[in-house]
């Protein structure tokens, strides 16, 4: 037992050397040693007055509709109203990894039940679905109510607002990446606030929306225009602007 006791002794005074032998031979650290300078971030100017950021793209601040394909949807004291049986509208420009901010309105004399309450969607690249519709009290399957992706992904709340309110999102979204020969690199991913809470933090979006069936990536241009789409139902839109990321 002495013998034993007396060998681990010496083994911890070795392990003891050893370490101090190791930090005396590491150099000295040095706070330069993990610093970046470069590349500079761009200046980008955002306040509470203007809240949009200096490098956004206006697609539309109530004026007109020229960042927009010919469209049928109105403009009323600053506000786009989507004209029922119309279509969508899309956007002149192509854009691929982007912040957007969207806001909207359901009419509050709305009328009907589930996915007949004021519904449209906003189609990053033409192709992923945010659903739009009024999901306040209103039952519907839950990957199809306000702030999911729709059929993919439900909203993790249900933050929406009653029907004749404003409501706003904004959408964090990576474009997916493709190989020349059409495999899939890298999927899509989306994070989603509706009315400043987060429904969608970071999910790998499963492929272009689709109504039926599971959807599947096909390779297509890095950047696409961004799509809002028509509806049978009274909607409005204002203040929607898009930063290229």
């Amino acid at each position: 037992m002495k013998i034993i006791i007396k060998s681990c002794f010496y083994l911890i005074i070795i392990v003891f050397q050893c370490s101090l032998v190791t930090a005396q031979d590491l150099p000295e650290w040095q706070p330069e040693l993990t610093e970046t300078w470069e590349p500079v971030p761009k200046q980008v100017f955002s306040n509470p007055e203007s809240p949009i950021p200096s490098d956004a793209t206006i697609l539309f601040d109530g004026s007109d509709l020229s960042q927009w394909e010919d469209s049928e949807w109105k403009i009323d004291n600053g506000v786009l109203h989507v004209e029922p049986g119309t279509g969508g509208i899309t956007t002149k420009d192509s854009f691929g990894d982007v912040q957007l901010h969207v806001e909207w309105r359901i009419p509050e004399d709305v009328d009907g039940q589930s996915q007949g309450r004021g519904n449209s969607g906003i189609f990053l690249q033409g192709l992923y679905e945010v659903q739009v519709l009024d999901t306040y009290e209103n039952a519907t399957y839950t990957n199809g109510q306000a702030g999911a992706v729709y059929k993919q992904y439900p909203p993790e709340v249900n933050a929406s607002l009653p029907a004749g309110e404003w409501q706003a999102y904004d959408i964090y979204f990576e474009a997916p990446v493709f190989r020349e020969d059409g495999k899939l690199i890298k999927p899509a991913f989306m994070t989603v606030m509706h009315n400043g809470v987060y429904v969608q933090n970071h999910v790998e979006v499963k492929g272009p929306t689709i109504l039926t069936g599971l959807p599947e990536y096909r390779k297509h241009e890095a950047e696409l225009p961004l799509n809002i789409q028509g509806s049978r139902h009274k909607l409005a839109f204002r203040n929607i602007w898009i930063r290229k990321l």
